[in-house]
């Protein structure tokens, strides 16, 4: 039968205290990080890519009246994704939706231009000072 020390005691009890306070801050976050909702504003500019976006693919398909059209189109959606890749997510739930919304948008080949890489990064950046 071991011996029961003071030493003993208090590493059982800071163990025992230990476990407890990472298992409480586990399961504090876990619902949390499930039921976080994106941010509006990240919402509302996605939506307003996915809109100009598709006026763009209408105003192609439509063989493009006139040049001008299918420009205006154009700088309507670069300035839409432009948006979606300067927005500065800060919270856990705006950072995964716009890396998923953008790695959709990338997989098609449109995310090509160098000035999409330097305002995500820039993004980034702002995000971590707010």
């Amino acid at each position: 039968m071991s011996k029961l020390s003071r030493r003993t005691l208090i590493l059982n009890s800071a163990t025992a205290a230990i476990a407890l306070t990472v298992t409480g801050t586990a399961s504090a976050r876990e619902p949390q990080a499930r039921n976080q909702i994106p941010s509006c504003e990240l919402r509302a500019l996605i939506k307003a890519h996915k809109a100009t976006y598709a006026s763009f693919g209408r105003a192609i398909h439509e063989t493009c009246s006139s040049g001008r059209d299918c420009s205006k189109a154009a700088r309507a959606e670069e300035e839409a994704l432009m948006a979606v890749c300067s927005f500065p997510a800060v919270s856990e739930a705006d950072r995964r939706v716009k890396a998923k919304y953008l790695l959709k948008v990338e997989a098609r080949g449109e995310l090509d231009l160098k000035e999409h890489m330097q305002a995500v990064l820039r993004s980034t950046l702002w995000s971590r000072n707010a």
